[in-house]
């Protein structure tokens, strides 16, 4: 089960760092925690209106964790805070409950073997409940 959860495309996406580092100027920002392994993100988020312009983050966590986030800097910018919501409510579901990939975030396929270690959702969920925190910061003008 480890191999599975630490597979080629969760290194790979770990190592790029997407975003990773501070914004200069975030509209939001939010730092959320898990007690029980230590992992802890920090989240950035500029907004334009309703839409996602930029993200950072810091991670210190586990691969998993820096996967997450990086994939999350990747595919956010651009979409609405609206999407955040949903594609942050879909990887619960998914990562959680076994649900499906998460559509139009392929590159989350890599965490479907989370799903049968219950010890590694959070792990995963931690950088998208950092954004969603991040824009409830901030009132949203489109």
């Amino acid at each position: 089960m480890i191999d599975q959860l630490y597979q080629d495309a969760i290194l790979k996406h770990a190592k790029a760092a997407v975003g990773q580092g501070k914004l200069d100027a975030p509209t939001g920002s939010a730092m959320v925690d898990n007690p029980l392994c230590g992992d802890r993100v920090t989240v950035d988020i500029t907004l334009d209106g309703d839409r996602v312009a930029a993200v950072g983050h810091h991670v210190r966590g586990c691969l998993l964790c820096q996967a997450s986030a990086s994939i999350l800097a990747k595919n956010l910018p651009g979409r609405s805070v609206e999407d955040l919501h949903a594609v942050a409510t879909a990887i619960d579901a998914m990562v959680r409950d076994g649900a499906e990939t998460p559509a139009g975030w392929p590159d989350l396929a890599a965490f479907e073997p989370v799903h049968g270690v219950r010890s590694r959702h959070e792990c995963v969920l931690l950088p998208f409940e950092a954004a969603v925190r991040a824009v409830g910061q901030v009132r949203v003008s489109a």
